[in-house]
């Protein structure tokens, strides 16, 4: 199964893996999973890490580095992923989540997050 990783749970995965839940730790485990994580995130963290946010402390080089020599795979985002936000129904404003959202409709993947209000998306939206 693809699984694109929330940017949470990819901070998590690299640097504090006792936060994951076990069905997260058992998902990101199974060698039989594809893992990807999307630039989006990347950027995500490097504003938000900029900005002070304590959450989001991560050099986004680091992250990335360590994500790829971990088996992870990049998604980037294209035009197709930026039209599809605009079918998203209102349920979060933050524009990061939305994209991760809009993504795995598009790649026809699984998100998997541990925000309870990005589970409420439609599509394949796994809250771990």
């Amino acid at each position: 199964m693809k699984l694109l990783l929330d940017t949470r749970l990819l901070l998590w995965a690299a640097g504090q893996p006792d936060q994951l839940s076990a069905d997260a730790r058992k998902l990101i485990t199974d060698l039989e999973n594809e893992l990807l994580f999307s630039a989006g995130s990347i950027w995500e963290v490097a504003i938000k890490g900029r900005l002070g946010r304590h959450d989001f402390h991560a050099d986004p080089r680091l992250l990335r580095r360590g994500l790829l020599d971990n088996g992870y795979t990049e998604l980037a985002i294209n035009s197709e992923h930026a039209v599809t936000v605009d079918l998203l129904p209102p349920i979060h404003k933050d524009p990061f989540d939305r994209i991760l959202v809009a993504q795995a409709l598009v790649e026809g993947v699984t998100l998997l997050t541990s925000d309870q209000t990005v589970a409420q998306y439609p599509g394949s939206v796994r809250k771990v």
